[in-house]
């Protein structure tokens, strides 16, 4: 299974070193946990002074790997990010307003601008709207 994650990660990143298309603009870290330090990620130096009340989106994926889609929510409807996240993957998103649209809700932890949002079912569809910080 894991090889299979690589295969697909490294086809992906492929493709876009291909296409030459430029990087994202949506999540400023991603990370994924590593053995040496027990799956936990260390914060950029930019995380560490911003504080959690202040990010808009965390999105955390806990469980099975799930399809998400995360864009901004205005007229342009930008897409920041598209596609399947694997187990332990973590985005965090510095812009709002958002739209986030999860295949399998129950498999992410969402916190907006510092706080967890409930939990959704296991196998259902998961959504949820960042709100720009007024």
């Amino acid at each position: 299974m894991a090889a299979l994650a690589l295969l697909v990660v490294g086809g992906m990143a492929l493709v876009n070193a291909v296409t030459g298309e430029p990087d994202q603009k949506g999540p400023s870290g991603v990370a994924s946990p590593s053995a040496e330090d027990g799956g936990k990620t260390s914060p950029s130096s930019n995380e560490k002074s911003t504080p959690a009340s202040d990010v808009p989106l965390v999105i955390s994926v806990t469980g099975q790997p799930t399809t998400v889609v995360v864009r901004v929510a205005d007229t342009q409807g930008e897409v920041l990010t598209n596609g399947t996240l694997q187990t332990g993957v973590t985005l965090k998103y510095d812009q709002a307003p958002l739209q986030v649209v999860a295949g399998n809700g129950g498999s992410l932890k969402v916190v907006i601008y510092g706080e967890v949002q409930p939990e959704k079912p296991a196998g259902q569809r998961g959504q949820w709207f960042v709100k720009a910080k007024s």
